[in-house]
C-alpha cells in the first residue's frame, strides 16, 4: 500500500510583503541626496525677488482676511515662500548641520518680521477694522492644528525629497496655512489687541515646529547622509532640545482643544435637553443662551407660565442627564431678569419684517382694485348717461335696429397695456373695453360696418372697443 507524499507548504506571506514594499517604497523615485541637500538649501535664502513676493503675498492675505475673502487667503498661501526656511530648519537638524541651522533660522526671523510688519501697515490705515471670521478662526489654535501641521509637513517633506516636483508642496502651504496667522498677529498689533497676536503667533509656532519636524522625521527614515560627525553626547542633546520643543508647542494645543471639545459637548447636550423637554401646549422658547464655562442654560419663555413643580421637575431630570452639574436658569413672563431690549429687539424685527411683507401684499391688492374700479366707472359712464344716447343715435341711423346692449367687458388681448389716464397696470394678457352688440333684422354692408366701428370707438373714446353684429330675419307668414 503506498503512502500519500507531504505537499510542501508554502506561505505567502513572503510575497506579500515583497508587493507592499514596492507598493510603497519611498526609494523608487527619491532623488540624490546632492540633488535633495542642494534644493533644500537653495530654498532658504530670502533675497532678490524673494522678499517682494513676501510682502505682497502678505498685503494679499491681509486684504482676504479684512474682507473676509477665502480665495484671497489661499492665492497668498499658494505663492508664500516661508516653507524653505521652516523645511531648511528641520533638514539641518536632522543631518546635524548647524551652520544650516543658524542660516534657515536667521531667513524665517527675517521674514517673520518683514510679515509682521507689512500686515501691521496694512491694517493701521484700512478704514475696515472690524475683526471677521477668517481672523477670529487664527486665535485660538488646537490639537487639530498640530495634526494638520505634522500630516501636511510629512507630506511635503516626502515630496521635497523626489525627483520631479509636484503639486504638493502649495497644497502643504494652503493646508498649514503660514500666512494668516502673521497677518492675525499684525491686526493685533495695529489694534493693540494682544490677545490675537498671542494666539496667532502660537498658531504659526505651531505650524513651523511640526513643519520641521517632519522634515526631521522624512529626512531619518530615508537615512540621508549627516553633514558632520556627530558624537552621541551632541546628538542626545538635539534629540532633548527638540523633543522638549514639541512638548512645549502641542501642551498647550492639546488643553485648548479639550476645552473646545468640552465647549461643544456641552452645546450639543444643552440644545438637545432644551428641544426633548420643552415641549409644552401653549409655552413656547424664545430665547437660549449657553454658558460652557459655568454650565449654565438660560430659557426665556414666552405664553402660558410653567408652575414651580415642573421646573423643579426639569432641573431635576437635568441633573440625571448628560449634563450633570449643569444650572437651569428659566425666565416667564413675571422674571425680572429677562433681557427685555434683546427680547424687544427680537420681536420688533420679526414685526418689521412680518409687516414689510403685509404692505407689499396690500399694495399690490389695491393696484388691481383700483384698475377695476376704473373700469366699472367706465362701464358707469357707457351704461348711464351715455347709454341713452348712444342708442338713440343708433336707432336714428339704423331704422332696422331690433336690438342693441352697451357695457363693458373683460377682452383676452395678446399684449395689455395701462390706462394712460388713470395710471392702473392691467393684468397682462387681459383688459377692460367697452362693447356693442346689436341686433338687426338686415345685413350691414362692409362700408356701413366699418363706419360704425369708428363711430362707436369715437363716442366711447377706446380704440379696443370691440362691435358685434347679428342678424335675425323676420318669419314669413304662414
Amino acid at each position: 500500500m503506498k503512502t500519500a507524499q507531504p505537499h510542501n507548504y508554502i506561505s505567502p506571506m513572503p510575497r506579500l510583503r515583497a508587493a507592499f514594499a514596492r507598493r510603497f517604497s519611498l526609494r523608487d523615485d527619491q532623488a540624490p541626496h546632492e540633488e535633495i541637500d542642494s534644493r533644500i538649501r537653495g530654498d532658504i535664502e530670502l533675497r532678490g525677488a524673494t522678499p517682494w513676493i513676501l510682502m505682497f503675498a502678505i498685503l494679499i492675505a491681509s486684504v482676504g482676511l479684512n474682507v473676509n475673502s477665502a480665495a484671497a487667503i489661499i492665492g497668498a498661501m499658494l505663492i508664500s515662500p516661508l516653507m524653505g526656511p521652516i523645511m531648511g530648519i528641520g533638514y539641518g537638524v536632522a543631518i546635524y548641520d548647524f551652520a544650516l541651522i543658524r542660516r534657515a533660522l536667521s531667513s524665517l526671523a527675517i521674514a517673520t518680521g518683514l510679515s509682521i510688519m507689512t500686515s501691521t501697515l496694512y491694517f493701521a490705515v484700512t478704514p475696515l477694522s472690524q475683526a471677521q471670521t477668517e481672523l477670529l478662526a487664527r486665535t485660538t489654535p488646537t490639537i487639530w492644528d498640530v495634526l494638520i501641521a505634522l500630516f501636511g509637513g510629512l507630506a511635503g517633506s516626502v515630496a521635497a525629497t523626489r525627483r520631479k516636483k509636484s503639486n504638493v508642496i502649495p497644497g502643504v502651504a494652503i493646508a498649514t496655512a503660514l500666512m494668516p496667522p502673521l497677518c492675525t498677529a499684525g491686526y493685533g498689533l495695529a489694534h493693540m489687541k494682544w490677545d490675537f497676536v498671542v494666539g496667532a503667533f502660537y498658531l504659526f509656532s505651531i505650524n513651523s515646529v511640526f513643519i520641521a519636524v517632519s522634515m526631521v522625521l522624512v529626512t531619518g527614515f530615508l537615512h540621508l547622509p549627516h553633514r558632520n560627525f556627530v558624537d552621541r553626547h551632541v546628538e542626545r542633546r538635539v534629540k532633548t532640545a527638540l523633543l522638549v520643543i514639541v512638548l512645549a508647542t502641542t501642551i498647550p494645543s492639546a488643553y485648548l482643544a479639550f476645552g473646545l471639545v468640552r465647549a461643544e459637548v456641552f452645546r450639543t447636550n444643552a440644545q438637545a435637553f432644551i428641544k426633548r423637554e420643552f415641549q409644552f401646549k401653549h409655552t413656547w422658547v424664545v430665547a437660549l443662551a449657553l454658558a460652557p464655562d459655568s454650565k449654565t442654560i438660560e430659557v426665556t419663555l414666552t405664553g402660558d407660565p410653567i408652575k414651580q413643580l415642573a421646573l423643579d421637575v426639569l432641573k431635576d431630570r437635568l441633573a440625571n442627564s448628560r449634563l450633570a452639574g449643569a444650572s437651569l436658569v428659566v425666565h416667564q413672563g413675571a422674571s425680572q431678569n429677562i433681557d427685555v431690549a434683546q427680547l424687544k429687539e427680537g420681536v420688533l424685527a420679526d414685526l418689521y419684517r412680518t409687516n414689510i411683507d403685509t404692505l407689499r401684499e396690500r399694495d399690490v391688492t389695491i393696484l388691481e382694485l383700483r384698475g377695476r374700479l376704473d373700469a366699472h366707472k367706465k362701464a358707469d359712464e357707457v351704461g348711464g348717461h351715455k347709454t341713452a344716447s348712444v342708442l338713440r343715435e343708433l336707432r336714428a341711423q339704423y331704422p332696422t335696429l331690433r336690438k342693441a346692449m352697451v357695457g363693458y367687458g373683460q377682452a383676452l388681448t395678446s399684449d395689455a397695456k395701462p390706462d394712460a389716464a388713470s395710471g392702473t397696470p392691467a393684468v397682462p394678457g387681459i383688459a377692460e373695453v367697452p362693447f356693442l352688440s346689436l341686433t338687426m333684422s338686415s345685413a350691414l354692408s362692409r362700408q356701413e360696418r366699418e363706419r360704425l366701428e369708428r363711430w362707436f370707438k369715437a363716442r366711447v373714446e377706446n380704440q379696443d372697443a370691440s362691435v358685434t353684429v347679428n342678424v335675425v330675419q323676420k318669419a314669413r307668414d304662414s
